[in-house]
């Protein structure tokens, strides 16, 4: 269990859980549930094995091999610092896993929720235990997008989906500062590796961009971790199903940003800048957070801001820069996970039992759920700092640590006073919940009659209060050590000397404590009556952080649109104007500053032959260009004999394997283009407008025209000095001389694509299927309607669709009748799937491969579909385009993870030549499989698109009904 490979596991198994769940039944929440569970636990003993050797300061590492040329690797990572924290996210995600299982209701769609929750889980471990700078940004992103998807899980719900929008919004361009101020720091320290960044702090510390690097590291880290200013998305997270909500305040998600500060404190600590950024920041959250919290009318929006300040007052202790604050800041984060997890999962069991969290509402709960009620008075009293529970430890620690001289500063002078009256206001709002929610008369008018809740549900709460007593009562035995292996992991030598015992005497902190304890009672007991009249907080209430984010997100979107409305246009043509303006600027730039000149080769004679070619693909695409004022069909037709001028010429240049995809495509599209006549929109009233205004119709035309000749003029110049020049040192030789020893192919193009740059081509049929998914949407929502031609002359108004309804009866003719027989259709099928196999399976060595034969694939099922019609086929062959597609990227994918299990980089591939009897040598390569993969999702984005456009020509126009919710009130009907 020792072996670092298991590290990759405890990563890899929430996202794979998280695609099984994905397809389980939408009834099936005890398979969900349990699959969840289990790999939550697993994880766990995976992580607990490896503490005897983070115990003994060792750094358990595992690397696979990435972009080893540019020092990029898939590094994982596991010290005593993120021991803890990875043991943080697996248990208590275990515990929230349970609570989910009773909490959420049958009626929501639950493997869908323990889908998000796993793939969330997997994201938090794979920033804790990355060992790479870049992977941390990827997983950073992952979690915000995960976190977008579980906040907004009830999507019915309006709140629900701009509290997900916020936080989306927010974190997300958190992690863009994040991810800069990161490529920085890697390029400070030399490295992005972890540990060799930990070990240039001086470096680091000298070099000019520290701050740059300083600032957008701290912004991806307080957006995520919600300190002020971008605080607000927090609370308004709250409509996030209560499992959620106690997972991200307590152990992940918002922790993101405190375990990023406290990993890299040991290098970009210790500066002014960082004590006064960090430590105002800090600061202020702390006590933003404190004086919200008391004037919240909401549980869950009282805990939310108690997170804030908690969150911030563990801020504030990195900024202080002090070993022993970064030891109480390591300390409290333990801490503050515990009890506000119990807290969150309790206050969920009331509002659950009661249907309601409004605290103006509950009273008297003690009555009718008293092992509830006591474990959340024990955990609210952890938050408050009340001894002999752990809360109390930590926060004595903080006022310890507050009394120090740290920089001399004002801040260092006021630092006691508030971080005294911030541990009041804890107490405040912490004796609020527990006497408003529990105590006082019985509730009356409640929406449902409170009980206490089943055990199981309970189970997750009673371990956290469990853990909090025995931390505060005998924290040495308890989290000593894991916390001194923590510690030792991210201070090292600078470890400082602290005791985890539960008196040290009569001390100033000690006084402080109570002091806090004694004010927040006596506030309470005060201004009780007062509370529930107050609607929002004094003092800060008027800032509203969401109002301020739509004011910025508003004028954005305003300012966006009027750029569109001054530059934008609905018209393709205008729009495929400025972008060949803005190719030629760009283009024309080097030819201005370098000038033209052609190289030292001398000119080949053309072949007459090939230059009449050139002339009759040139002849039909100007022909094409001005069949399309008139007659779309005829100038589909000459640009599908245009291509093949193209496809006859890469064959003439000696490029066979250019040349068949060519023509493989150019059927493809040619038969597509002509499914889609129909759906382009009438010509006629543009042609009367243009008979209006000849001028501006000459002057736009022959602006075209000049663009045309300018474009076609500059590429070949350029082509021209490029071929007229010796290419000594141009890659392609190199492609040439490998291709065989290297990638096991003689089709030098194929193993380009599939061995040598792999991975451009996983990302081309990555986005390849992404379009097709996009057009299928589109065109399954979208059904034009006919165009009103509100013109005097009723006579020209119907030689108008006289000529529209043309062109679709004549692409209908083409496409049905003029081609080939039906039959002739049906026997081309088998053959032109062998011509594809063939296709694929030479592709290594002669032309042909995974493209080719997917297009060719496609022209099969195309024929099929012209011969039989759609509804036919689908009932007959059962095509599932998307399940091509998925298959694919997984085949792709997949080839490239396998050759990590042989020790080699991502996508590499090997050959080797296979003997078999009487057929003799056989060469094969596992890149083979990615071109299978590379097939699959030719074929079935090409089907989409033609089932997209099929099933619009055959449906007749529907009305979309209206989204009905999945609950009338979110989980709040979960079934015991």
């Amino acid at each position: 269990m020792h072996d670092p490979r298991f590290l990759l596991a405890v990563v890899a198994l929430p996202f794979l859980g998280s695609a099984i769940a994905a397809f389980l039944p939408a009834r099936g929440r005890n398979l969900a549930s349990t699959l969840a569970g289990v790999i939550a636990l697993a994880g766990a003993m995976i992580i607990a094995a490896y503490y005897p050797l983070v115990e003994r300061g060792e750094v358990v590492r595992h690397e696979l091999a990435w972009l080893p040329t540019l020092g990029l690797n898939l590094t994982l990572r596991l010290d005593g610092f993120t021991w803890l924290f990875a043991t943080l996210v697996l248990g208590i995600g275990a515990l929230v896993i349970l609570y989910a299982r009773y909490y959420m209701s049958p009626d929501d769609p639950v493997p869908r929720f323990f889908a998000f929750l796993q793939a969330f889980m997997g994201s938090m471990l794979g920033i804790v235990l990355s060992g790479n700078l870049i992977q941390i940004a990827f997983f950073w992103e992952l979690t915000s997008l995960f976190s977008f998807l579980l906040i907004g899980y009830w999507h019915h719900n309006q709140s629900a989906r701009d509290g997900a929008r916020m936080a989306l919004i927010v974190t997300g361009a958190g992690g863009v500062c994040l991810l800069v101020g990161l490529l920085l720091l890697g390029r400070m320290a030399g490295s992005y590796d972890v540990d060799a960044v930990l070990a240039a702090r001086d470096a680091i510390h000298a070099d000019k961009a520290y701050l740059p690097a300083l600032i957008l590291i701290l912004i991806g880290a307080f957006t995520k971790s919600a300190q002020v200013p971008f605080h607000f998305w927090l609370p308004h997270a709250m409509a996030a199903p209560t499992p959620v909500s106690a997972y991200l305040h307590s152990a992940t998600m918002v922790k993101a940003g405190i375990f990023l500060l406290t990993l890299l404190w040991p290098v970009l600590s210790g500066t002014d800048s960082w004590y006064l950024i960090v430590t105002t920041t800090g600061l202020a959250t702390l006590l933003v957070g404190a004086w919200a919290a008391i004037f919240q009318q909401d549980l869950k929006g009282l805990l939310a801001y108690s997170t804030i300040s908690h969150l911030g007052l563990i801020t504030l202790l990195l900024g202080l820069g002090s070993p022993l604050a970064a030891v109480a800041a390591i300390f409290h984060t333990v801490n503050h996970a515990t009890f506000k997890a119990s807290l969150f999962m309790a206050t969920g069991i009331i509002d659950h039992e009661t249907g309601t969290r409004d605290l103006r509402r509950l009273s008297g709960l003690v009555r009718f759920m008293p092992i509830t009620a006591t474990l959340a008075m024990v955990a609210a009293a952890a938050m408050a700092g009340v001894p002999l529970l752990n809360g109390f430890l930590s926060k004595e620690m903080f006022l310890a640590e507050a009394l120090e001289a740290h920089s001399g500063t004002i801040i260092d002078v006021a630092l006691p006073y508030l971080a005294t009256l911030a541990s009041a206001f804890s107490v405040f709002y912490s004796v609020r919940f527990i006497h408003q929610t529990f105590f006082g008369p019985p509730p009356v008018d409640l929406p449902h009659q409170p009980a206490e809740a089943p055990h199981w549900i309970r189970l997750p709460i009673e371990i956290l209060v469990l853990a909090c007593l025995l931390v505060g009562i005998v924290p040495a035995l308890t989290i000593g050590p894991f916390l001194a292996s923590a510690v030792q992991s991210v201070l090292g030598d600078q470890t400082p000397t602290y005791s985890l015992a539960i008196w040290h005497g009569f001390t100033l902190p000690l006084a402080m404590s109570f002091i806090a304890l004694i004010a927040g009672t006596a506030l309470y007991i005060l201004f009780r009556e007062r509370l529930n009249a107050v609607e929002r907080s004094p003092l800060i209430g008027r800032l509203k952080g969401r109002r301020t984010f739509e004011a910025v997100l508003a004028a954005i979107v305003n300012a966006a649109r009027g750029l569109h409305e001054r530059l934008g246009t609905r018209r393709l043509q205008v729009q495929l104007r400025l972008i060949v303006v803005t190719a030629l600027l760009l283009g024309t730039l080097p030819f201005l500053r370098l000038g033209y000149s052609r190289g030292p080769l001398q000119d080949t004679l053309i072949d007459p032959v090939f230059g009449l070619l050139w002339l009759c693909g040139g002849a039909c695409a100007i022909a094409a260009a001005w069949q399309a004022k008139f007659h779309r069909l005829v100038a589909l037709v000459l640009v599908g004999a245009a291509g093949l001028a193209v496809c006859i010429s890469f064959i003439w240049l000696s490029a066979p394997d250019l040349g068949l995809t060519q023509l493989l495509v150019e059927i493809v599209t040619l038969v597509l283009l002509l499914l889609s006549l129909r759906w382009l929109p009438q010509r006629r009233p543009a042609i009367w407008a243009e008979e209006r205004k000849p001028p501006m119709v000459l002057i736009r035309r022959g602006g075209d025209l000049l663009l045309a000749i300018a474009g076609g003029t500059g590429v070949a110049a350029l082509a021209y000095a490029m071929m007229t020049r010796p290419m000594p040192d141009s890659i392609s030789r190199y492609f040439v001389e490998n291709a065989y020893s290297g990638g096991g192919g003689t089709n030098v193009v194929n193993v380009i694509l599939v061995d040598f740059r792999g991975f451009d081509t996983l990302g081309e049929i990555t986005v390849l299927s992404i379009v097709a998914l996009t057009v299928f949407t589109l065109l399954r929502r979208f059904r034009p309607a006919p165009e009103s031609i509100e013109i005097p002359d009723q006579q020209r108004r119907q030689n108008a669709f006289d000529e529209a309804s043309k062109d679709h009866a004549m692409g209908d003719t083409l496409v049905h009748y003029l081609f080939v027989p039906r039959i002739i259709m049906q026997w081309l099928f088998p053959v032109v799937l062998t011509f594809a196999l063939y296709l694929l399976m030479r592709g290594h060595d002669l032309p042909g491969g995974g493209f080719a034969a997917g297009i060719a694939t496609s022209i099969a099922f195309l024929l099929l579909y012209m011969a039989n019609g759609t509804r036919l086929v689908e009932a007959s062959l059962s095509v599932q385009p998307v399940r091509w597609i998925s298959a694919g990227l997984v085949c792709a994918v997949a080839t490239g993870l396998a050759a990590w299990l042989f020790g080699y980089p991502f996508l590499t591939s090997h050959s080797r030549y296979l003997t078999l009897p009487l057929i003799g040598d056989i060469p094969l390569a596992s890149a083979l499989l990615f071109d299978i993969g590379v097939f699959a999702v030719v074929v079935g984005t090409t089907l989409l698109m033609l089932i997209a456009i099929a099933h619009q020509s055959i449906r007749s126009p529907r009305a979309r009904k209206p989204v009905q919710p999945a609950a009338a009130e979110p989980g709040t009907g979960g079934s015991a």
